[in-house]
């Protein structure tokens, strides 16, 4: 079933293939410096399992047992009396925030991993547990988490998932926008007073060409003569500083500044041409001009054909090629074209 995705993917890609004349965002190819996942940890543990727990000779996850008993009035005098307890589990917490960040109140997937002597956690309950941040210095309580445990994979019974099941007890906003003194390229020579946000290419598209090629888009739009907004900082930073009079909405600029169109070929000249295929994952992705020689490839009644090239056809569409499927149905097949190729003249 894998192979069959990576040869469908690989279908996909050609049917589609970089021929497209559409203009790009430069919210495609970038992201706002501040825009980052978070995570919280926390120990807990797993009550309700079906003889699968720790058992009771596991005394990281007894402990904490006989700690919870005797906060509710219920104290273990020995912790031999829990030796029976094969329904416990002490796992690891972890909840990944969501990268623009949450408020008070929001919900948030939970992972649970057994690290103990527990063979399975199906079936079992999280008790309330109190997350905090990575780092030992952050010892402040950012949420609570709690629930039913759901298996997303029944190979590996010992992790689990909690759907929704930490609630935010304080807000994590990010930052974008900063003053000049907080700038890390401090080099630039940049107005302290002014505000800024910096644009941080994907790593696919991050050259001095791209960085300067959005530069100088976003000053032809946005900027007024003699006063530039952007600037490369280096191949993988562009500092966009906000004009005083865009402070009262920064969200309407920086959203205009994003669906900014870079034109097809001013990304694909700077862009390194390049394949990269994830044979795992199923995916395939195509960065900056790639050629494709004439082909035909069939795979389950599907066939595609790459045709023309360089110099090759008169009129409309000269010097480029065209991708055709044929699929079945009816009776014949049915065609259907995907935008040009840019096919490799291999010569006579």
């Amino acid at each position: 079933m894998r192979k069959r995705r990576v040869v469908i993917a690989v279908l996909l890609v050609l049917m589609a293939a970089v021929g497209s004349a559409e203009a790009i965002r430069i919210g495609d190819i970038s992201r706002l410096k501040g825009r980052r996942v978070n995570k919280l940890v926390g120990f807990g543990l797993v009550v309700g399992l079906k003889g699968t727990g720790d058992g009771g000779k596991f005394m990281p996850s007894i402990r904490p047992l006989a700690s919870l008993l005797k906060r509710f009035n219920n104290p273990v005098f020995s912790l031999e009396e829990l030796e029976d307890a094969k329904n416990v589990a002490v796992v690891l917490v972890e909840a990944t925030l969501p990268e623009h960040g949450v408020r008070e109140g929001d919900q948030v997937d939970v992972q649970i991993s057994s690290f103990g002597a527990a063979k399975s956690l199906r079936g079992g309950r999280l008790l309330v547990t109190p997350l905090q941040g990575p780092s030992p210095r952050m010892q402040d309580i950012l949420a609570l988490a709690g629930g039913a445990v759901v298996i997303p994979d029944t190979e590996v019974p010992t992790v689990g998932l909690v759907r929704h099941g930490a609630t935010m007890e304080r807000n994590i906003l990010h930052t974008y926008v900063v003053r000049g003194t907080e700038l890390v390229h401090r080099h630039l020579g940049l107005p302290d007073d002014e505000h800024y946000v910096t644009l941080v290419l994907d790593d696919a598209h991050a050259n001095f060409a791209m960085a300067a090629n959005i530069a100088m888009r976003i000053n032809e739009k946005h900027g007024r003569p003699g006063s530039d907004l952007a600037i490369a900082a280096d191949p993988k930073n562009v500092i966009v500083r906000i004009p005083r009079y865009e402070m009262s909405n920064v969200a309407l600029f920086v959203g205009a500044v994003e669906s900014t169109d870079l034109l097809h070929d001013d990304v694909t000249e700077a862009t390194e041409a390049r394949v990269r295929i994830n044979r795992k994952t199923g995916t395939i992705v195509i960065t900056g001009d790639v050629e494709v020689s004439p082909a035909v490839i069939t795979h389950k009644g599907m066939t595609i054909t790459v045709t023309g090239g360089r110099g090759q056809g008169q009129g409309q569409g000269q010097g480029q090629g065209q991708a055709q499927a044929g699929v079945p149905g009816g009776a014949g097949q049915q065609q259907h074209e995907w935008g040009s190729l840019n096919p490799l003249d291999l010569g006579t």
